[in-house]
């Protein structure tokens, strides 16, 4: 798989370890835990298609994280004054081909998963597994890059909120069931705070870079909106939930992790440096885990 460029203690596996960026992959964990939910919700959920979604979701992940590492390095998006977690690639850790090649075999292993979820989903697994395969790419490799466009909020929003939430719920009860696509509101716009503060961090690096993503558009201001507006979406959701739908009152019991929330609101809000905003990646991640599970639990329990 090629050559490391060797670090004080870093073995290989630690390297891919690295790059996969566990710390992200609760992005992908949340979203099939509250479909799994749902599909409980309806008295139809189902042990071998829940865990599927959830291997192929980590693994589309994973491949989507190689991707960005790979196509920002090549790019020129990654350079030595970027602020953020470690870049396997930008640090010459791992060398560019080989973690292409890592993102190409990661792909591989996602669409192996999908044949399964395809049998027993039918042809809308086949444009879901498909669309969220090409875009794990897309987000920063190919003629348009969608981050570089600012385009990469509207593309968490859509596939890790309402395509995962509601794909995830379709392997089980092979139908739509209306109350994904509100769950999916909840979950993506959670998720997608996690790539606002990554974004906001980066915004002075991202422009000079010429990476045009919505927070450089936006400017530090209008982020910082962005991210308290997501934030208030995804709390409002249960309490309609609760009254338009039905949803049991155990849902409610999301609104609990309002306090965690407000520690990364906070950062986001009052940072002067972008290093200040380094912490609020990981609070952000606990919001989505944490939240994911009570609201995906809340459901179950009807």
């Amino acid at each position: 798989m090629g050559a490391l460029t060797p670090l004080p203690g870093l073995t290989r596996t630690q390297a891919w370890i690295l790059a996969a960026r566990p710390k992200t992959l609760t992005a992908a964990a949340a979203p099939v835990v509250v479909g799994t939910g749902v599909a409980a919700f309806h008295g139809v959920a189902s042990l071998l298609p829940a865990a599927a979604a959830l291997v192929g979701s980590l693994l589309i992940q994973v491949a989507t994280n190689l991707a960005n590492d790979y196509y920002d390095f090549v790019r020129g998006g990654d350079t030595h004054e970027r602020v953020g977690p470690m870049r396997v690639t930008q640090a010459g850790v791992l060398p560019p081909e080989t973690v292409k090649r890592g993102m190409l075999a990661t792909l591989t292993a996602a669409f192996l998963v999908g044949v399964y979820l395809v049998w027993v989903g039918g042809w809308p697994i086949v444009l879901i597994g498909l669309a969220s395969m090409a875009c794990a790419v897309l987000y920063t490799g190919g003629p348009f890059p969608l981050a570089y466009h600012g385009l990469g909020d509207l593309f968490v929003f859509v596939f890790f909120g309402l395509v995962a939430v509601n794909g995830t719920a379709y392997v089980q009860a092979r139908f739509w069931p209306v109350d994904g696509l509100l769950a999916g509101v909840a979950m993506g716009a959670l998720i997608t705070n996690i790539l606002v503060v990554n974004n906001l961090r980066d915004i002075p690096t991202d422009a000079r870079a010429g990476k045009r993503t919505l927070a450089v558009r936006l400017g530090v201001q209008g982020t910082r909106v962005e991210y308290a507006l997501l934030m208030t979406v995804a709390f409002l959701v249960p309490p309609v939930g609760v009254v338009t739908l039905a949803w049991p009152r155990w849902t409610l019991a999301t609104l609990l992790v309002v306090p965690l929330a407000t520690a990364p609101l906070r950062r986001v809000l009052g940072f002067t440096e972008p290093r200040e905003l380094l912490p609020a990646l990981g609070e952000t991640s606990r919001v989505v885990a944490v939240y994911g599970a009570l609201l995906g639990l809340g459901l179950a329990l009807t």
